[in-house]
């Protein structure tokens, strides 16, 4: 974690947003988690090595990585520590976002950059186009003086509610209008393993007024799902849900649509995003956890087809990257293999995208909208 890294990875989710927004001639809301991964669910609450067995590594909030007994003991400490590198990053991230490093002509001429200095000519329509329009938007008035927008952005924080120990600390109630607020993250999303009904995750989520994300995959029932969505939004408010599908490239095409048919049939007013990621992991020949950049691009486009064929709207993606230059993820333009994946595998938790492959992604992705849109 240092200020070079949150730079660099808030300056992809600027260039993918730039791209996206033409392709899909849409706003793009920009929400990430900025400061760490720093709760990480476990399947198992204990992990064993040559004979030893420790706890389980839970994220840095929790415990050391290192496996030794000292280093696997849960120390309340390291909320302190969690709290205040969240709080230097959003500090940081407002600074970017309104002091002239996310001006829209900036981002532009990196994305022009990062086709040049690579093999990705086939973006470059796309990027002409882009060009061409803020010319014309400058030949009409409409430049960095005059329109905030330009130069500035608004970015939103998120993270999972996993350690209720530290997002009830961290619950206000608002003074003017009432309700309880988490202030720990703008926008709070609950995990796959953590949605049970009457348990506590739903139980502390219920009663928040924050936005919040559910994870779903392939195991959710379509009754199940409406009694969660019925539980955390009784009064159906707009926005205030967001569904994280997480279903594999494999499942999504059986699964998707029948819970699309549920929801619009409950008349539940949800936004439907795709998590590509977590349903397309898996260990590679090199022992290393990775994910191929095929599965992950397949897994959206058949979430955008799902919708496109059931007249839905499909809201969102949500990905795991880095401004880093990583080998964590197979696949992209660097043509990165599974015996490329030690060169510069730093993640502690799961595979991220670099930022090549974040913004081979978008422009992917840009031109599969275009054709959508017709």
């Amino acid at each position: 974690f240092s200020a070079n890294n949150l730079r660099d990875s808030f300056k992809v989710i600027l260039q993918m947003s730039a791209v996206l927004t033409y392709a899909s001639s849409l706003p793009v809301v920009k929400v990430g988690r900025m400061a760490g991964q720093f709760a990480k669910p476990r399947s198992e609450d204990f992990e064993e090595k040559d004979g030893i067995k420790l706890p389980s590594y839970r994220g840095d909030i929790i415990n050391d990585i290192k496996f030794d007994e000292i280093s696997r003991q849960p120390d309340p400490n390291r909320m302190l520590d969690a709290y205040s590198q969240s709080a230097y990053a959003l500090n940081l991230i407002r600074a970017f976002a309104s002091g002239g490093f996310a001006d829209l002509e900036k981002v532009h001429n990196w994305n022009l950059d990062f086709i040049k200095k690579g093999t990705q000519d086939k973006y470059l329509d796309l990027a002409n186009s882009i060009t061409d329009a803020l010319k014309f938007m400058k030949a009409c008035g409409f430049n960095q003086q005059n329109v905030p927008e330009f130069k500035q952005v608004e970015f939103y924080t998120s993270h999972e509610a996993l350690l209720l120990n530290y997002e009830e600390a961290l619950t206000r109630e608002d003074s003017l209008k009432g309700g309880w607020y988490d202030c720990s993250a703008h926008m709070l999303w609950i995990g796959e393993r953590t949605r049970n009904l009457g348990e506590a995750h739903v139980e502390f989520m219920r009663g928040i007024e924050n936005p919040i994300g559910v994870k779903i995959g392939p195991s959710v029932e379509n009754d199940y799902l409406i009694k969660l969505l019925d539980t955390l939004n009784p009064e159906n408010e707009r926005g205030k849900i967001t569904l994280i599908t997480r279903m594999g490239s494999e499942n999504i095409y059986d699964k998707l649509p029948n819970l699309i048919k549920k929801v619009r049939e409950n008349q539940n007013n949800v936004i439907w995003s795709c998590d590509p990621m977590h349903a397309n992991t898996y260990k590679s020949s090199t022992g290393y956890k990775t994910r191929s950049f095929d599965k992950i691009l397949s897994e959206i486009e058949a979430f955008f087809n799902v919708h496109h064929q059931e007249g839905s709207f499909p809201g969102g993606i949500h990905l795991e990257l880095t401004g880093l230059d990583v080998t964590e993820c197979v696949g992209g333009s660097q043509k990165i293999k599974e015996e490329n994946l030690s060169d510069r595998y730093h993640t502690h938790c799961d595979p991220r995208l670099n930022a090549s492959q974040g913004l081979d992604l978008a422009f992917m992705l840009s031109e599969f909208l275009k054709l959508k849109k017709g």
